[in-house]
Order: C-alpha cells, then structure tokens, then sequence
C-alpha cells in the first residue's frame, strides 16, 4: 500500500480515470475490481437503494445500469476530505471522496482501493459507493441560490411574509402533494428536504404541539448518542448545546426548526386513512382536524410514525386480575406520583432500564421483570464507537461514508466494535450475569445497532440501571418464572408474589405492517410487504424508496437516519413529480435476468 499523501491521491485519481474510459468497453472494467468487492448505488445509477456483492454481478448490474444513467466526469472532490488511509471493518485501504455525474443529475462517491494479491499487488476496488446528490435542473436553493423573497420584500401594498406562510399552511384553496404523516424527526426531515426541492407539503400530527412525541415521553429521558450525530438538515444544533440532548430541549428545537424552515404542519390532525386511484396516480384521505373533517387528493403519502406506531401489548396470562394500574411504556410520564409504592417493569430494553431507574429515583420499590435475554452496553463509551467518525471530518461526509458502508461489511465492522464494547465493559457485564441477567450481543455478534435494525430494540445503555441491579437496589426477575398475575402483584412459580401498585409494559411496539393494514387495508398490506429488517434483502426493506404501492413511502429511524434517508426519499419524488422516473420500481436489474 501506499504511503505519501500524493501517491494515495495518484492512486485514486488514475483509478477513477480508469474506470470512466473503461464504462461501456466490455471487459476492461474487470481489471478495476477485486474478486471481493462491493457496489452500493444509492439512486444515481439504479434509482433505488442497491448493494451489489461481488465482482461478476458488480460488472454485469453496473454495465446495464451505466448504460442508461451515463456517468461521467469521476474526479476526486476538492472540497471534501482528501484521499486517505484508513482502516474500515478491520482492512487498511485507500478511501477516497470523489464527485460524477449522470444524464439526469450530479453525485458524490466514495471508491477504497485495496491491493490484490493475485494481480502483483495491483490497487483494485474493494468497495464503491454511487450517490445521488441533486437533480439538474431543480436544484436546492441554498446559499448563493437562496430565495430573494421578491413576493412580498418589495410590494408594499401585497401581503408580507407572514400573510403567506399562513395561506400557504391553511390549505384552503389546495391540497398538498405531499402527506406527511407524523411530526417527529422523521416527518420534519422529509418535509424540509421536499421544502428546498419546492414539492408542496403538509405534515399532520395527532398531538396538541410539534415536539410533543418527544415532550410527552417520561420525565428523565434524554438522547442516548451524541449530539454531533444528531444534526437535522440545513440547522444544525447550536456549537453549546449539550452532549446528551434532553427531551424537552429536543422537543423545542423540533418546534423552532418548523418555524425556521417554514414547514406546513398541522397539529391536533388524526390521519383516517385513504385509498389510492391508480389511474389518477393519487390518493383520496380522510383527516380530521380538532374535529371537522378534511377530504384531500396528495399524490404521495409519507408515514413517518416510526418502526411502528401502535404499542405491543402482549397477552399477559392474569393481567386482567392485577388490582393496581397499568401503563405501556409510552404512556408513562413520571415516577414522582409513586414514591413509596412498589413497581413491576416488564421488559428489559433501554425504556424498560430507564423507567424503572425513574421509579427507583423517585423513592418506589422496583423490580425489573426480564421477559428475554439483552445487549447492554455503556454509555460511554461502548454505545459511542459505532459513531467515531463523527468525532472528526464534516457531516456530510461523515453521512456519504456511512451511506457507502454494504451490509456484510457493516456487520463485520459492528462485531469487532462488539468484541471491543464486551472488553470495555467486562466488569459490568459479570456483574449482571451474578444477579442472574440473561445477556447477549446480537444475531453474530453485531452488537446494538443491528439489533435496531433488525428488530427495532433488544438493548439497553447504561446510565446506572445496571449498578442498581448488580447492587440489588433493582429487584431483577425472569419473566419465564412467573406463573400468573393476582390483584396484589405478580405470582412466581416459586409460590412468592411480587407487591405492585404499578405495572408497566415496556414491551415494544406492533410491527408497522399493522399500521398499514389499519389505515390503508389488506391489499396495499400486501404490496408493500414486509418492512423494516433485511430479510434476505441488502437494504432495509421499503424504506426510504419506492415500495409496490405507488404513491406511498416510508421514513423511520433515529435522527442522523432520518436525516440520510429523506435526502434520498425526497429526490425520488421530485424525480417522479417532474416526470423523470415511474411511480412504481420496476424489477432489479437481477431479477430481469434471471
């Protein structure tokens, strides 16, 4: 490998030149890649989320696609990090940030090159990334491109600025093209990416103020990754805020970002439901809005309400029989009401862990019931090293690089960020299996975030809970003990029971599939398919792409996710709205071949 910052720049511009002469010349192309390699398109090449694994299916999917896309123009980007080495899921390599277009808009990549043995050692391509970065011709208009505001900053006689935004939130003589629906991270993300792209938009949310799916949530939460990874787009976090972002904090800056990027938001607004008219290429739904009700025809519907909206609630075997009250984990607000009383929290994730440390800070008596072994993992700083990138370098490519990662690396990469985690945390994790925790650390050892990926929970980072357990300050029961729930608490196997006033299900949510089903029915079900989780899929399945429903997508996810995704999510829509690309994905490039 090389050295000198020169020479790794040498190698990866002669590489990109090498691979643009070669695009369309059959066979040339083979001598760019290793055996081994990797090709993730996000949009510029395919227009979908793409992952390719190997150089034979790299080859063939890449000439077929190129030779629609036209992509031309590859060079090392000037104004991003320059070409490097760094070491990515345990290789050295050379990584190098580079910009391209095609025939109908301009991307950003990244190309690492690693030596091939079997070749002299010849540099070839082990991973490449093709971005999307902006449409031609509907651009953003961001700095020198701003909006000049000529409505209203220079007619005196018209209606201002704040006359527009009402109107243009009022939706009196319109309906949007874009529904949006939830207010949360997810829902503002995609609406101020459709905002720059100048697509017409309208988020709705059931509750009475943005920010409220984060204010209404218990009492001591704060954000549980750092500040740095938690940018929403265009306004980033102020350079003094904390660490940790504080619920209500977060909340707040929710509610300013809504103001600031001009959002059109409708709180107090329940989403019915609606139907899609295949030959008009719209939707008919139904909200309702502090309680009149609203027909409107958008032609995409975003749901933004999370991995899923509607809290699991299992069937608990004598539940009905328990005499005190009991609350899902998103219905819990504050421990203060219960000093002095006894609590059961049932599930053991991070809002099982966080609640019961609530009520126990707040004086009650707790016990933790563990319903299936859990990943722990410290704060600081296990649950940190999946974002060390982000402790240095810029956001955006801090973003392309961890768009640019393909799952079977991604997987390596977080099990050896586990290995280190397990090392880190070695006294605490024994100090858990002596009280009797039941731990584990993911399908193959790949840690939290693919337990988030995969299942959307499953983990817990410490803040303290794991020391009130090891103390027995927590009682700490299994779930699998119990045999039955009785007005005064819970019946163990053992004959015991368990004092409650309080019982608190913190167990999760309902597959978002049941969401769909409620609001648009069994047969848009069906097209979509499953969502969330790979599958035996690359990519998270019909998320932030076109799905078999038309007019119909998806965004979920924490908040650098939801920031990466909807930049990609609200390309493909204006691409669709400006006549550049169908409604419906067409079958992969794979799939037609075979």
């Amino acid at each position: 490998m090389l050295d000198k910052t020169s020479d790794i720049a040498i190698a990866a511009e002669s590489w990109l030149a090498e691979f643009e002469a070669a695009l369309g010349h059959d066979g040339a192309l083979e001598k760019l890649f290793h055996p081994d390699s990797y090709w993730r398109d996000a949009l510029a090449l395919s227009w979908t989320l793409q992952t390719v694994n190997g150089r034979d299916d790299i080859l063939k999917t890449l000439k077929a696609q190129a030779a629609d896309a036209a992509p031309s123009g590859f060079a090392i980007d000037p104004d991003r990090a320059a070409p490097r080495k760094v070491m990515r899921a345990g290789t050295d390599c050379i990584e190098a940030i580079f910009k391209f277009e095609t025939r109908l808009g301009r991307g950003d990549g990244i190309i690492r090159l690693i030596p091939d043995a079997a070749d002299g050692n010849r540099l070839k391509a082990w991973t490449l990334l093709t971005a999307l970065e902006e449409l031609k011709g509907f651009e953003e208009q961001l700095g020198v491109n701003r909006p000049r505001g000529n409505a209203y900053s220079r007619d005196f006689r018209g209606p201002n600025w704040l006359d527009l935004r009402k109107a243009s939130n009022d939706y009196a003589d319109r309906d949007p093209t874009v529904l949006v629906i939830g207010g949360g991270q997810s829902g503002l993300c995609i609406a101020a990416r459709l905002k720059q792209l100048n697509v017409d938009t309208l988020i709705v949310d059931r509750m009475q103020r943005i920010g409220d799916n984060w204010r209404k949530r218990y009492h001591a939460l704060t954000l549980h990754n750092q500040v740095q990874v938690n940018h929403l787009p265009y306004m980033l976090f102020p350079p003094n805020w904390p660490t940790y972002i504080p619920k209500d904090k977060l909340a707040n800056w929710l509610e300013s970002y809504v103001d600031g990027m001009e959002l059109n938001f409708w709180t107090e607004t329940e989403f019915e439901g609606g139907s899609y008219d295949e030959k008009e290429g719209r939707w008919t739904v139904t909200v309702r809005r502090k309680g009149e009700t609203r027909v409107m025809h958008p032609r995409h519907v975003v749901l933004a309400t999370g991995v899923s909206g509607i809290p699991n609630i299992p069937d608990i075997p004598g539940l009905k029989n328990f005499a005190g009250k009991v609350v899902h984990s998103s219905g819990y607000d504050d421990g203060e009401s219960w000093k002095g009383r006894r609590a059961l929290v049932i599930g053991s994730g991070n809002s099982g862990h966080d609640i019961a440390q609530d009520l126990y800070s707040s004086g009650a008596g707790v016990t933790l019931v563990q319903r299936s072994s859990t990943l722990v993992v410290s704060i600081e700083p296990s649950a940190q090293l999946v974002y060390s990138p982000y402790n240095e370098g810029t956001l955006d490519d801090n973003d392309l690089i961890a768009v640019s990662i393909p799952l079977k690396l991604a997987r390596k990469s977080h099990a050896l960020t586990c290995d280190k985690s397990k090392a880190l945390d070695t006294e605490l994790l024994d100090g858990l299996r002596k009280v009797g925790f039941k731990l584990d650390f993911g399908e193959d050892n790949t840690g939290w975030q693919f337990k988030y990926l995969t299942r959307g929970g499953g983990y817990y980072f410490n803040v303290g809970c794991s020391e009130l357990l090891i103390r027995r300050e927590i009682a700490l029961k299994q779930f699998a003990d119990i045999e039955t729930f009785v007005a005064e608490g819970a019946r163990m196997k053992s004959g015991e029971t368990i004092p409650a006033d309080l019982i608190v299900l913190a167990t999760g949510y309902r597959p978002q599939e049941e969401l769909v089903q409620k609001l648009f029915g069994a047969d848009v079900t069906k097209r979509v398919g499953p969502i969330w989780g790979f599958g035996d899929t690359e990519e998270l399945r019909a998320m932030y792409v076109r799905t078999g429903q038309p007019g119909l997508w998806f965004i979920a996810g924490g908040l650098a996710q939801c920031r990466i995704g909807s930049k990609q999510l609200a390309l493909q829509i204006k691409a669709i709205e400006e006549g550049l690309l169908p409604r419906l994905h067409a079958p992969s490039f794979e799939a037609a071949v075979a």
